[in-house]
């Protein structure tokens, strides 16, 4: 994207993030936000920010799993939000749950799981069903993430492939970020052989190489989505954040982070 086109571009976005705040007065929008849609949310909440005069207070933490920085974690100890930004499923659960509403879920991307090895390392083939199951045992160790990957990995796609036991002992779940980091970044330091977690959140890690999405067939049709918490202070603020997210202008963002936008 050149000089003249970057501008014309944070032009659009800035006058989609004007619409979608409407005619609401300024205020501070308090976001918990899952890893794998957080590259996408920090390129465009500046864009946000300028335009509609919100002022975005951001928390991370996993979409799900055992961490006590995950978000369903954070919100049942009482901490608030005004909009959360996490797996679709888990928006869906929380949505039964009463914990966000369930009507103001809003789908922003479409994600896959992925695989990465250490830069300059061979890539092993995962191009089909079988050659995904050779890859696993043939690999001396293996990361995944304690969020929505990991736990369709270890609970779901490894006992379906007859392969739990055979690799538990090399296998290692790692904590993501606030206080953890990408499972990609253990390959980079050469602590395991290959990782797995959602391709937008493996793509811009350095030190490793990227080897592609695991088969289609396996894939568990993940999704990023927002959704207003039951107890949001600031509603009106947060539906246009997530209006502007869900934009075509941010369309370009979410394909760069190697996600898909809905529709596409």
């Amino acid at each position: 994207m050149d000089g003249m086109t970057s501008m014309r571009w944070l032009s659009r976005l800035g006058a989609a993030a004007l619409l979608a705040a409407g005619a609401a007065s300024a205020a501070d929008v308090h976001v918990m936000i899952s890893a794998g849609f957080y590259g996408v949310y920090s390129e465009l909440a500046p864009a946000f920010e300028r335009a509609s005069g919100h002022h975005l207070v951001t928390t991370r933490g996993p979409s799900m799993g055992d961490s006590p920085e995950a978000i369903p974690t954070r919100l049942a100890r009482g901490e608030s939000a005004d909009v959360v930004i996490l797996d679709g499923a888990t928006a869906d659960e929380l949505g039964k749950r009463g914990v966000v509403r369930g009507d103001s879920k809003v789908e922003l991307a479409l994600s896959q799981v992925g695989m990465v090895v250490r830069a300059g390392a061979a890539k092993p083939d995962i191009g089909s069903v079988d050659a995904f199951r050779a890859t696993l045992l043939a690999a001396k160790s293996i990361a995944y993430s304690d969020s929505g990957s990991g736990t369709y990995l270890s609970g779901t796609l490894f006992p379906k492939l007859g392969v739990a036991g055979e690799i538990a002992g090399k296998s290692r779940k790692v904590r993501g970020p606030p206080s953890g980091e990408p499972v990609a970044a253990v390959v980079a330091r050469g602590e395991a052989e290959i990782s797995f977690q959602q391709v937008s959140e493996l793509i811009h890690v350095p030190g490793v190489t990227f080897v592609g999405a695991i088969p289609a067939e396996l894939q568990p049709g993940f999704s990023f989505a927002g959704a207003l918490t039951s107890t949001a202070r600031e509603p009106e603020a947060a539906g246009a954040l997530l209006r502007f997210l869900a934009s075509s202008e941010a369309a370009p963002v979410i394909s760069k982070a190697g996600l898909t936008p809905p529709g596409r």
